[in-house]
């Protein structure tokens, strides 16, 4: 009887130890540490899916398979810090619009695509930095002497969903706004007279402007109307990969690794890298 029971009780040891290995494998992002979120899934999977901008030059470019720019170098710095190297990132192109809908939805672990942080957005997901704080301005043909103030009545093309179009309709009201999903897809109707202006952050319209076949056609007016903090947009739940990505940010300014993303692509403007202000990194999860 003693040896019935005693089998018994090792049957159901057995069972529970195979039912709680069961249980963490269908842990969707956990690892071994216990860890959840982006910080889970890249020490159990050892790969991150992170959505980036495909038409910005300078910034998060696509070429072929390829994507280049600061963006794109300051994700492959959060990866590299998160145990993720860079064969094991999948690029996935996102627009404005789709950038909350992305992260929401799980079809992408991490946002870097000129993603400014604001209130509105904190709401449905969560932020770390900001890397790098932009300010809204104009492009414009090379001999206009077009200034934001004088906006009334023209037409500005922008693209929909992003906070500088937000801001042209709410701040100037008078002005005719064109939108589109891409940014690239202005500067033609800017070469031809169609618009205006284009509008979005400086540096976007700088690297825009230094594009080859629009050499010495455009110029930035070089008078900024907004201050844009760009952040690394992720799951709002996320706190503790949140953090993980402001250490990680942290380091890149004291090791030197955040001003070589900068020399690697947006350097090669001739504008020398900024100093990344850690202490204005994000209290993570607060709105």
């Amino acid at each position: 009887m003693r040896m019935k029971r005693m089998a018994a009780i090792v049957a159901a040891a057995g069972l529970a130890v195979t039912m709680a290995a069961c249980g963490g494998d269908s842990d969707e992002g956990g690892s071994g540490t216990g860890a959840t979120g982006i910080v889970g899934k890249a020490e159990s999977q050892k790969k991150l899916v992170i959505g980036v901008k495909a038409d910005q030059p300078g910034l998060g470019l696509q070429t072929g398979s390829k994507y280049e720019g600061f963006d794109v170098e300051i994700a492959k710095i959060i990866a590299r810090g998160l145990g993720v190297e860079e064969g094991n990132i999948e690029w996935k192109t996102t627009v404005s619009a789709n950038r909350e809908p992305f992260i929401e939805q799980g079809t992408v672990d991490l946002v870097v695509a000129t993603y400014t942080i604001n209130d509105e957005r904190k709401q449905k997901i969560n932020f770390a930095g900001p890397y790098f704080i932009a300010g809204q301005d104009l492009l414009v043909k090379a001999d206009s002497t077009l200034t934001a103030d004088q906006l009334a009545g023209k037409t500005v093309c922008s693209v929909s969903g992003s906070t500088p179009a937000k801001r042209i309709q709410e701040n100037y009201p008078d002005a005719k706004l064109q939108q589109f999903d891409a940014y690239s897809k202005c500067l033609p109707l800017l070469e031809g007279g169609q618009v205006d202006a284009v509008t979005t952050d400086d540096i976007i319209l700088a690297g825009y402007a230094a594009q080859s076949q629009y050499a010495g056609k455009f110029k930035v007016v070089g008078n900024t109307f907004s201050e844009e903090p760009y952040g690394i947009g992720l799951k709002k739940d996320d706190k503790a990969g949140c953090e993980k990505v402001n250490e990680i940010l942290k380091a890149a300014a004291a090791d030197g690794s955040y001003k070589a993303a900068w020399d690697a692509s947006l350097g090669a403007s001739g504008t020398p890298a900024p100093e990344l202000d850690t202490t204005k990194l994000t209290h993570c999860g607060a709105v």
